[in-house]
């Protein structure tokens, strides 16, 4: 099996403005998301996207996930109606604000991409209660 390990945008980054014909270039991706005991596996079905197609960014609550594909125009594009066919991928997930967004993995192999968000550990300290004499 051939993977590709991808690293993540860094959450500060701010996107463009997004304009309606933008919007309409992507559509969402299937996907599915495991909760495991101290992280979080979303696995994105994206056909047709390698590596260098990915961007992967947290912000607060949400994340994003771009594929876009790589373009190649045929000879009889029109008389096969690919437009929809041919349109890049954008997920956007609220997930709340328990995860390590800077900690992510992700990894992507036969246009199945596998993102691991770590889950945020508590900076809270365990009460401890005095020993009896």
């Amino acid at each position: 099996m051939n993977s590709t390990l991808l690293t993540s945008l860094p959450t500060h980054r701010r996107p463009k403005a997004l304009s309606k014909a933008s919007v309409d270039a992507f559509r969402e991706p299937a996907y599915d998301c495991q909760e495991q005991t101290e992280a979080m596996k979303l696995v994105v079905y994206v056909p047709g996207v390698d590596a260098s197609g990915v961007e992967i960014e947290g912000r607060g609550a949400d994340l994003t996930v771009t594929a876009k594909k790589a373009k190649f125009v045929r000879v009889n594009f029109t008389s096969l109606h690919l437009e929809n066919v041919q349109r890049d991928y954008r997920l956007r997930l609220r997930l709340g604000s328990g995860f390590d967004y800077a900690a992510m993995e992700a990894e992507i192999a036969n246009g199945v991409l596998t993102i691991t968000l770590p889950k945020r550990t508590s900076n809270r300290h365990p009460v401890r209660l005095p020993r009896a004499a």
